[in-house]
């Protein structure tokens, strides 16, 4: 495969020919920032990118809080027996037990009034009520961050799309294993269903954002 297939021809047929943008209501999604995959002890946690992306994002939730703006955290956890694990093929997701310490919120970005919701899977809305959340406040346009790029961030992307949300990624505020992985998922993803922003842009919106229905 050619540069020209690679990268023009997606140019060709209009790919990303348009930004989204935000719409009147947002809300914020934290997909998988947990101690299993933050802290860098843990095996899913010894990305490069990890901590930078959890200070971004700390920074945003915390504009987010002062602007009444909802935030739906979620991690992956299963019952002791693995008994509702769907065929992950990714080993140490074996040890994410519901209750463990591993499958909590990151410290840095967990405060009282926050939401959570617990998936099995790679898409934060499947299986859980997080749009119900994001619709009782009358969302309209979902920020998501967390982990990884290629995987939870892809998937709940595409079905924060699917959803007919607005979506916005703010790359700083995402992370993978790899930067390969990392900005190939970002690039495809922003040119079909999201924007793919500048954190900067993106907390200067938070921050100036219509608070949400309580």
């Amino acid at each position: 495969m050619g540069k020209m297939e690679d990268f023009e021809l997606y140019s060709v047929g209009g790919y990303g020919y348009r930004k989204i943008g935000f719409g009147k209501k947002i809300g914020i999604v934290s997909i998988d920032f947990m101690n299993g995959v933050t802290n860098p002890s843990e095996r899913m946690g010894r990305s490069p990118m990890a901590q930078a992306a959890v200070e971004h994002t700390a920074i945003l939730l915390d504009a987010a809080r002062k602007n009444n703006i909802p935030i739906v955290h979620c991690n992956t956890a299963f019952q002791a027996d693995l008994s509702d694990m769907p065929p992950w093929k990714i080993e140490c997701m074996r040890e994410w037990i519901i209750g463990s310490s591993v499958v909590d919120i990151d410290k840095r970005l967990w405060r009282e009034g926050d939401v959570l919701v617990c998936k099995k899977t790679p898409s934060i809305f499947f299986g859980t009520h997080c749009a119900s959340v994001l619709n009782m406040h009358g969302v309209d346009t979902v920020i998501i961050t967390g982990a990884n790029t290629s995987g939870c961030i892809r998937a709940s992307s595409i079905e924060s799309f699917a959803l007919g949300y607005r979506t916005i990624v703010p790359h700083q505020c995402v992370f993978d294993q790899g930067s390969a992985a990392h900005v190939q998922n970002l690039k495809d993803i922003g040119m079909r269903y999201v924007d793919v922003e500048e954190f900067d842009f993106v907390l200067e919106k938070v921050k100036s954002a219509v608070p949400a229905a309580a």
